[in-house]
C-alpha cells in the first residue's frame, strides 16, 4: 500500500513539474514569435518612402511595380499631333495638274504633352518642322488646331498652343536630375495613330549621347520602354506620374523599337518652354571652352593619368572660363557637384542654365582638384 502511495505521489509530482516546465516553455515561444512577428513587420515598414525620392507600390506579383496611378494620371494629358506641310517641289507636273495643291500636301504624326490647365503642349521640332497646319486630338477625340509659339532645332524642342477655354488635364515638370538607372518609367504616346498608349520599362543610361563627336547640346535619358514611331513627342513619367523626358528618338536598323530608346531630360525641356515664353527664344549660356571627353585612348595620347573628365583644349578669351583662371590642359571633374564623365554630362547640365547664371566647377590642373566659380555668357547668334 505504501509503495503504490509513494508511486501516486511521485506521478502527480511529475506531472506538476511537467505542466509547469511546459507552460513557461510555451510562454517562451509565443513571446519569441510576437517578437519576430515585430520585427518583420518594423523592417518592411521600412522601404516605406522615407529618403524623400519616390515612393514605389507594389503589385501582388512581387518585385512588379504598380504603374496605373502614374497611367491614370498622365495619359489624358498626352495628345495626338497631326502635322500638315506643304511641299514646294512636286515629284510630277501631272499631279498637281490633276488634284491640285493637294497633291503638294504632306501629313506626319507624333505626341505631344500638355504642361499646363490652359493648353500649352511640349512636343518635339521635328513632329511640327514646316508645318502648315498643326491639328492636336486629346484623349476623349477631340480636335484642335493649335499654334505654334516657339521651338528649338538644336533640342528637337517645340511649344504649341490651344486656344480654347476648357481646362485641360496636365503634366506636372519633374526632377530628371535626380533620376536614378534602374528607376520605372512610362512611355505615353500615340505610335501609329494609336491614340494613348502606355508601355512600361527602366532607366537604361542617364547622358547618353547619340554623336560624341558632334559638340552640341544632345544628353538623352536612354530606357527600354517600348518607342516607336509616334511616339516622338510623348511623354516619358515616373512612377509618380510627373514628365521627366520628352520621347524622341529610337535607334534601330528597322526604324522600329529594338530595346532603347531616348528621351529629352524634363529639366532641359522646361527650360527651353521657360526660355521660349520669356524670351521668344533659347537663352544659351557658354562656358568659354572646347575639349574632349578623356577615355583610356585620349589619355595615353596627352599622356594623362586621368581617364575620366573634361580636357580643356582651347580657352575662348573673355568667356566665363577665362575670366575664372581655367587654362588650357585643366581637366573639368565636376560642375555643381555633377561628376562630369563625358561631353554630354558637362553639355547636358548647361542646357538648363541661362547666361549670367554662376556655375561651380572643380577641376584638375597638375594632378592637383582646384576650385572656380564661373558665370555663363550669352551665346552670340
Amino acid at each position: 500500500m505504501k509503495s503504490t502511495l509513494k508511486i501516486i505521489i511521485v506521478s502527480l509530482t511529475c506531472s506538476i513539474i511537467s505542466i509547469i516546465f511546459y507552460s513557461i516553455f510555451s510562454n517562451s515561444i509565443s513571446t519569441e514569435e510576437n517578437e519576430n512577428d515585430q520585427a518583420f513587420i518594423d523592417y518592411s515598414e521600412s522601404f516605406i518612402n522615407t529618403s524623400g525620392i519616390n515612393s514605389i507600390q507594389y503589385s501582388s506579383n512581387v518585385g512588379s511595380p504598380d504603374l496605373t496611378f502614374a497611367a491614370k494620371k498622365s495619359i489624358n494629358a498626352v495628345v495626338h499631333v497631326k502635322n500638315t506641310s506643304i511641299v514646294n517641289e512636286s515629284d510630277s507636273w501631272a499631279l498637281q495638274f490633276f488634284y491640285g495643291d493637294e497633291s503638294r500636301k504632306r501629313v506626319g504624326t507624333g505626341s505631344g504633352v500638355i504642361i499646363s490647365p490652359d493648353g500649352y503642349i511640349i512636343t518635339n521640332h521635328h513632329v511640327i518642322e514646316n508645318s502648315s497646319e498643326v491639328i492636336v486630338t486629346t484623349n476623349d477625340n477631340k480636335e484642335y488646331e493649335a499654334i505654334i509659339v516657339g521651338s528649338d532645332e538644336v533640342t528637337d524642342v517645340a511649344v504649341l498652343k490651344i486656344d480654347s477655354n476648357e481646362k485641360f488635364e496636365y503634366i506636372l515638370f519633374g526632377d530628371s536630375e535626380n533620376t536614378q538607372i534602374g528607376e520605372w518609367v512610362l512611355a505615353v504616346g500615340n505610335p501609329y495613330n494609336l491614340n494613348s498608349t502606355v508601355t512600361a520599362g527602366i532607366i537604361s543610361s542617364k547622358s547618353r549621347d547619340l554623336n560624341e563627336y558632334d559638340q552640341i547640346n544632345q544628353s538623352f535619358i536612354q530606357t527600354d520602354a517600348a518607342v516607336n514611331v509616334g511616339n516622338s513627342g510623348g511623354a516619358l513619367v515616373n512612377i509618380n506620374g510627373e514628365l521627366i523626358g520628352i520621347n524622341t528618338a529610337i535607334q534601330s536598323m528597322t526604324g522600329g523599337f529594338v530595346g532603347y530608346s531616348f528621351a529629352i531630360p524634363s529639366d532641359i525641356v522646361r527650360k527651353i518652354f521657360e526660355d521660349i515664353l520669356e524670351y521668344g527664344d533659347v537663352q544659351k549660356g557658354l562656358l568659354g571652352v572646347r575639349g574632349i571627353a578623356l577615355k583610356s585612348s585620349y589619355s595615353r595620347q596627352l599622356n594623362l593619368t586621368d581617364t575620366e573628365g573634361f580636357y580643356i583644349d582651347i580657352i575662348e578669351p573673355g568667356f566665363g572660363a577665362d575670366l575664372a583662371g581655367l587654362k588650357k590642359g585643366d581637366i573639368i571633374k565636376e560642375i555643381d557637384g555633377i561628376k562630369i564623365n563625358k561631353f554630354s554630362d558637362l553639355s547636358g547640365h548647361l542646357s538648363t542654365k541661362r547666361p549670367g547664371d554662376k556655375v561651380n566647377v572643380i577641376y584638375s590642373r597638375e594632378n592637383k582638384l582646384n576650385r572656380t566659380t564661373v558665370t555663363l555668357k550669352k551665346v552670340d547668334n
